[in-house]
């Protein structure tokens, strides 16, 4: 599940990680997630790695912390995952897909064209 070949961090991997079970909904809101040292078995990691991924997402509102019985996952957990995932990484990649199709010279229609095959591959259409 994690890269550790990457360029990555395996915290910044973890907390991504994390995110992606919410938005999943094997997390709910209110819900206890995994402790460092569950999280550091389950990757063979460092019970440190693990808790600086589980400390990004509470500094990002979206775990909160409740002393003494560990890390859970805020009310608006998934809203605001969905937003910062479309504000950054979605935007990103759009980006990164339009320059380049501007490179091979591909025209808008073609561009859309891809997209949409790719929907309907993914079942969405």
């Amino acid at each position: 599940m994690l890269n550790q070949d990457g360029t990555k961090p395996i915290y910044v991997q973890i907390a991504e990680w994390i995110e992606t079970e919410i938005l999943n909904g094997n997390f709910e809101s209110n819900q206890k997630v995994y402790s460092q040292y569950q999280l550091a078995e389950m990757f063979t990691i460092n019970p440190a790695t693990a808790a600086k991924g589980l400390n990004i997402l509470a500094d990002e509102g979206i775990l909160y912390k409740k002393r003494g019985l560990g890390m859970f996952v805020a009310e608006d957990a998934k809203e605001n995952i969905a937003n910062k995932r479309k504000s950054g990484t979605l935007k990103q990649l759009v980006q990164e897909l339009v320059l380049e199709s501007e490179r091979l010279q591909i025209t808008e229609q073609e561009l859309m064209d891809m997209i949409k095959a790719a929907l309907y591959k993914e079942g969405r259409k």
